[in-house]
């Protein structure tokens, strides 16, 4: 759309795009927090099945890890009462520690198992979170992309379903197994004895205070660190698809450090969240250390007075090892938890943009269009306070060859857009067959016109597949049938596979021209009554360009044709000409009757041809 979308200025990438990377970068309140963990907590429970049965697995396995202890204390028990009564029970011993092995072994298989149902519910909801931003992405209408580069768009269908995925998959594991080690070690520990137990009433609070002021610190951070991503995602996507045009104009060395700058960014983005969540574990873990300490001197004193057996305390010891350790796991998961929390703000952001706008329900499929096409008194302008276009009128017959010229940003590919419904006229209204083309679904508006833009876009597949796209059932013989006609058949069976040869990366195994015939051949395949040619054979040379005009000639009979093109060659035995200029149109005519006016027209002309 060159010169009709908002300015992005030159190499400003994503950070020229209006709204570009804001999605995870802007700064949430507590209660759009709760809001976004609410929301979360409502999808994890459309598979609340499995994280049933992982609850089950995640009891069983550390329930039977949480005996071991105690049977450790046993033993000790057993052996200390031997040494001080003149002999050692060892079948017994034997018998504990053979049953202290089992405990263990099947603590580790429900452990295994565990690890593996997550997988696959995570892969499930992996590919849930994927397809619904991907049809969120697909219900967009063609402003948002306007307005969002790709990078970050692309940066929110991978890393951050990927982060979200692994804090599902990995931490909300380490949670449940957290919570039930932790529960278990402290019923396990009040049993032994009370009066030790005070001694994490005092050190477990001081951790938990810690951690939530630190993960208040952090969370924005994790969004920042997110936000940076997406940017350096769209720099280098715009950097990877310009690499040409960069070379051409030597400018290596101020793109190696422009993208050095953002990597910087992004870098102290990464750094600064991990800084400060790395702060977590080991004030945890000196206050775990220092809770064994306690543990230790208070339980030899007890131990001296009677009032503890030596394998309580061991058991004792090695609970609160279970109970102190988990404590330090999920301070050290924080961080991560709060990189997921920031990648489903930025999910949810997508997934609650507004869809392109609902068709009127009372508006009708438009099976076959005649090709009549009015406009009335039509305004427009992608910022409602910059209008682009203002108040035009036009009236094209059926069959009719209407060519749109004017300089760049005059609004032609504007005009096109407002044809095709990508945006809705501000003011005026637009007729297709003398029907509004509001009261007109936009998918059967849409399939009465067939494209060739400037831009090529063909995907990795083969030709047949490419030329077939837009007509459903297509034959060969009608895909050879379009590309004899767009000139291109003859050079696809020099191919060493013709038509079933693979196009790669968009077609970079073949050149622009090609591509081009390509794209042409795929809208004469599809046979619609209505054309939009924009700046179609702008990739080709000029004796190419003579055979597609001569094809484009057949193919636009009976058939109502709008045609953007600079190259003004092209476009002289249109029907009418419009020449588009701050919007309006200054004059309206035929090629010959225009050069007649000696207007604005004909400067366009000479400039080009004199």
């Amino acid at each position: 759309m060159a010169g009709t979308k908002p300015n992005m200025g030159p190499g400003l990438g994503m950070a020229g795009k209006p709204g570009a990377g804001k999605a995870g970068g802007e700064s949430l309140t507590p209660e759009k927090r709760r809001h976004t963990l609410r929301r979360l907590l409502r999808f994890l429970m459309e598979y609340r099945l499995g994280f049933a049965v992982a609850l089950v697995l995640s009891v069983g396995g550390n329930l039977f890890a949480l005996i071991g202890p105690q049977l450790s204390g046993q033993a000790i028990d057993v052996i200390e009462k031997g040494l001080t009564g003149g002999g050692v029970d060892l079948g017994q011993v034997g018998r504990i520690c053979v049953q202290m092995l089992l405990f263990y072994l099947f603590s580790s298989v429900l452990t295994y198992i565990l690890s593996v149902w997550m997988i696959q519910v995570s892969k499930r909801i992996s590919i849930r979170l994927r397809e619904d931003v991907f049809n969120r992405l697909l219900s967009l209408p063609v402003s948002y992309f306007d307005r969002h580069a790709t990078g970050d768009i692309i940066s929110k269908i991978s890393y951050d379903i990927d982060t979200l995925n692994s804090g599902i998959s990995q931490d909300l594991v380490a949670i449940f197994s957290s919570v039930i080690t932790v529960g278990g070690s402290l019923v396990s520990m009040i049993l032994i004895s009370p009066k030790l137990v005070l001694i994490f009433a005092v050190t477990v609070p001081m951790s938990m205070i810690l951690t939530k002021k630190i993960t208040g610190m952090t969370r924005p951070l994790f969004r920042r660190r997110s936000k940076k991503l997406g940017e350096l995602n769209a720099l280098s996507e715009e950097l990877i698809t310009g690499q040409k045009t960069l070379k051409a104009y030597h400018q290596e060395e101020n793109t190696k450090a422009r993208y050095g700058q953002m990597n910087e960014e992004a870098v102290e983005a990464y750094y600064q969240a991990d800084y400060y969540g790395a702060m977590v574990g080991p004030f945890v873990n000196f206050m775990n250390n220092l809770s064994m300490t306690l543990v230790s001197m208070l339980g030899a004193l007890m131990y001296l007075h009677a009032e503890i057996s030596l394998g309580q305390i061991s058991a004792f010891v090695l609970y609160s090892r279970k109970f102190s350790g988990p404590i330090n796991e999920v301070a050290n998961i924080m961080g991560e938890l709060q990189s997921s929390l920031a990648a489903a703000e930025r999910i949810f952001q997508l997934l609650d943009e507004e869809p392109e706008k609902a068709d009127d329900p009372q508006a009708l499929a438009l099976l076959e269009a005649d090709g009549r096409v009015s406009l009335k008194d039509v305004s427009f302008g992608y910022d409602p306070e910059k209008q682009i276009l203002h108040d035009l009128n036009l009236d094209v017959k059926p069959g009719s060859q209407i060519a749109i010229v004017g300089p760049t940003g005059a609004g032609k590919t504007t005009l096109i857009n407002l044809l095709m419904r990508f945006y809705d006229a501000d003011a005026g209204t637009i007729q297709v067959d003398g029907r509004d083309i509001r009261e007109i679904t936009r998918e059967s508006l849409r399939r009465q016109y067939a494209m060739v833009l400037q831009d090529t876009w063909l995907f990795e597949g083969t030709i047949y597949e490419n030329i077939a796209y837009g007509k459903a059932g297509a034959t060969r013989e009608d895909v050879e049938q379009a590309a004899r006609m767009a000139g291109i058949h003859s050079y696809i069976m020099q191919l060493p596979q013709g038509y079933d040869t693979i196009l790669t990366d968009e077609g970079t195994n073949i050149s622009k021209g090609q591509k081009q015939l390509l794209t042409i051949a795929r809208a004469i395949l599809l046979n619609a009554r209505m054309l939009i040619l924009d700046e179609a054979t702008s990739n080709v040379d000029t004796r190419t360009e003579q055979r597609i005009q001569k094809a484009m000639t057949t193919l636009m009979k009976g058939k109502t044709c709008f045609i953007i093109a600079h190259r003004l060659s092209t476009i002289v035995h249109a029907d009418q000409i419009l020449v588009v200029k701050d919007g309006n149109i200054v004059e309206t005519g035929t090629h010959e009757e225009l050069l007649a006016m000696n207007g604005f027209y004909h400067q366009l002309y000479h400039a080009q041809y004199t």
